[in-house]
């Protein structure tokens, strides 16, 4: 991957996260990317061809090493990096995915026409959920890698002794890793590195989901306002034609119309 399409994604990313996800990505572009691409490439280089056994039976050494260094470091590293920062796209295909929406809109039924969203990039409905499913995929990412560094390794980051038992080694084999002070000292910065990335994710999830709730109450606060004024209104005309009506009927009563008839002498000879 070219550096021209890594800083085009990592500027979408920034651009649609929030001030704790552009945190969380200055985090792993500068303690991990980097720290992978210059350093623990030459660190874990050496693994196989510096890892050295007291015998000299043939396919020992080669079981040991597979015993204790089942995966690469920096590959699982690397891996890791990649399964966190995918979802980060997932946000960006569905701005994207918005955008395409919004465009055909405006082709179907003129410029003038009302908008399908007013801002594509705003988390609010499909988009809130997926950055919030993008966190949910971030944090199980790092806390699984995390465990299987503890798994794999057996929580024994780099003794400078290890002994091996497997066969076909005759006994009990010591073996020895080439500079294990300075690898166990780049796993515990790149695990400690990964749980800082969780508590950021976790950050903004309850970032994010307390924003939501805030918004929703004084939506709703805005909604009731508005109710009640209605009520209110609708109370104040009642009130009114009642008067009215009221003062109509007292002044029929003052003044009452004459309803009989006439009187007539009639004369009759």
């Amino acid at each position: 991957m070219s550096w021209a399409i890594l800083e085009s994604l990592v500027t979408g990313v920034n651009k649609y996260s929030t001030a704790i996800g552009r945190v969380w990505l200055s985090v792993v572009f500068i303690f991990r990317l980097l720290v992978l691409l210059v350093a623990a490439e030459k660190v874990f280089g050496d693994e196989q061809k510096d890892f050295d056994c007291n015998t000299r039976e043939p396919g020992c050494l080669n079981v040991c090493y597979d015993y204790f260094f089942p995966v690469s470091h920096s590959r699982l590293w690397a891996l890791q990096l990649i399964f966190a920062t995918c979802p980060s796209l997932m946000v960006l295909l569905h701005v994207a995915y918005r955008d395409d929406r919004e465009r055909k809109h405006q082709l179907k039924y003129g410029e003038g026409c009302s908008h399908l969203y007013v801002n594509t990039s705003k988390k609010r409905g499909g988009l809130w959920w997926t950055y919030l499913f993008s966190l949910v995929f971030k944090i199980s990412v790092d806390a699984v890698f995390i465990f299987l560094v503890y798994y794999i390794y057996e929580a024994n980051f780099f003794p400078l002794l290890v002994k091996c038992n497997e066969k076909p080694c005759p006994q009990v084999t010591e073996c020895f890793i080439a500079r294990p002070t300075e690898k166990r000292i780049f796993t515990v910065f790149l695990v400690v590195t990964s749980f800082l990335c969780i508590l950021l994710s976790l950050s903004e999830m309850l970032y994010l989901i307390l924003k939501r709730c805030h918004e929703c109450a004084k939506s709703h606060g805005r909604k009731q306002k508005l109710h009640l004024a209605a009520v209110a209104s609708l109370a104040c005309t009642d009130n009114r034609d009642d008067i009215q009506e009221k003062t109509l009927l007292e002044k029929s009563a003052e003044h009452p119309a004459s309803d009989s008839a006439p009187d007539y002498n009639i004369a009759i000879s």
